[in-house]
């Protein structure tokens, strides 16, 4: 009987970062596939060292049948770009030194990729020196994040950043996108490469758990995730505050943490804003408590380019819980909401709009609720099938070389 397949996962995130990675890594690794990652000690969302971990060059540890090569991270980057930036160019750098040594032997290479593209280098160079087949599932679209950060678009930037691309992307037999938007703007950069789509499935989903949270009486409208620059939450919570205004009996709970939690306590503060809760972050085994006592949830971004082609992977948990989705947020998002009747949508860019979208549903309890729920549990399960996905990534993973 032939041995298993060996798979080595490069990741800038993994267990106990709560990631979609940990799900397919602990799925592979329960199959016909030996798991190894090779990541970070863990940090996110805070920018600190988890507790029992130690930010050590090069360190090991197993979680569900699966080898975790670690190695050290740049501290401090949810509050300093500067850090962000170090702590990036670290993960390639330091990533390149021990795929050097820890590479070899592989069957395949799979990169999680989330944040900058230039994680999958140590990928790359394996592929180089060892020949061994690379797939990278990416789930943030470059260059459009850099651009989204602030950058601003040159055309020495332009440049600089394509080389990268185009490098890396060819430096990949398989090339997966998390968001079908993402291929047409990849394929500019690596005419005539077939680039398949495998969207993200909900990880937070319904437990059965009988854990209870009090939310504030009134309709609760839940925003939960990451709160940093790229979630336009300024914008939710300035449109919220005009809307309560309107109708006290609006709640809006924002369940998470990031670099602009302090400043939107802030903007609550000095602007008056009654009705809002922050819980902070919460383990994940506390979210389905929130979800269920939930009437709405809310997604929102920017209104950027790369951001707009961007389908977070809270919107497949809100709809595994078959909630209404208040979406503050163009392009595909919107489009799948409006297409789908899954919930409403407003202009990110309009307080006013997203004032108007929080009373709109006011009326609606109930009945109109009800609807949009009921298309919400229908599009998860024609779009979203945690089996079928999975198993599309392990036989493209199985097969190798794609180009």
């Amino acid at each position: 009987m032939p041995g298993k397949l060996k798979v080595l996962i490069i990741t800038e995130r993994f267990y106990p970062e709560e990631f979609i990675i940990n799900d397919l890594a602990a799925g592979w690794a329960a199959g016909e596939m030996r798991v190894d990652v090779l990541t970070q000690a863990p940090s996110y969302p805070s920018g600190k060292i988890f507790p029992g971990y130690a930010n050590t060059f090069l360190a090991r540890e197993t979680w569900k049948n699966i080898n975790i090569i670690r190695f050290f991270t740049v501290t401090g980057y949810r509050d300093s770009l500067f850090f962000k930036l170090l702590n990036y160019l670290s993960f390639a750098v330091t990533g390149c030194l021990v795929a050097l040594f820890k590479a070899r032997g592989y069957d395949r290479i799979f990169v999680y990729q989330t944040g900058p593209l230039t994680l999958a280098l140590p990928a790359v160079l394996a592929r180089r020196l060892y020949g061994t087949p690379v797939t990278i599932w990416t789930q943030d679209l470059w260059p459009d994040m850099v651009y989204a950060y602030g950058f601003k678009k040159t055309r020495l930037l332009e440049w600089f950043l394509g080389g990268i691309i185009k490098f890396i992307y060819r430096g990949c037999d398989n090339i997966l996108v998390s968001c079908g938007g993402f291929s047409s703007r990849i394929a500019e950069y690596m005419p005539g490469r077939v680039i398949k789509h495998f969207p993200n499935w909900p990880t937070v989903v319904p437990d059965g758990g009988e854990e209870k949270i009090n939310l504030p009486e009134g309709l609760n409208f839940t925003f939960a995730g990451n709160i940093g620059k790229l979630q336009n939450l300024e914008n939710v919570l300035r449109g919220f505050g005009l809307a309560s205004k309107i109708q006290p009996r609006l709640r809006l709970n924002i369940v998470g943490d990031g670099s602009h939690l302090e400043a939107l306590k802030e903007l609550a503060r000095r602007e008056n804003i009654s009705g809002v809760v922050f819980f902070g972050r919460r383990k994940s085994a506390e979210m389905p408590a929130f979800f269920r006592a939930s009437d709405v949830m809310v997604i929102s971004l920017n209104n950027e380019p790369g951001l707009n082609l961007t389908v977070p992977a809270k919107f497949q948990a809100y709809l595994a819980f078959h909630k209404p989705v208040f979406c503050v947020m163009n392009g595909e998002v919107r489009a799948l909401v409006e297409k789908h009747r899954t919930g409403l949508c407003a202009d990110p860019d309009s307080p006013e709009a997203i004032r108007d979208g929080f009373l709109r549903f006011y009326p609606m309890r109930g009945n109109g609720l009800t609807i949009f729920a009921g298309n919400s549990r229908r599009l998860l399960e024609t779009g979203y099938d945690r089996e079928k996905i999975m198993a599309g990534l392990r036989t493209i993973v199985s097969g190798g070389g794609g180009k």
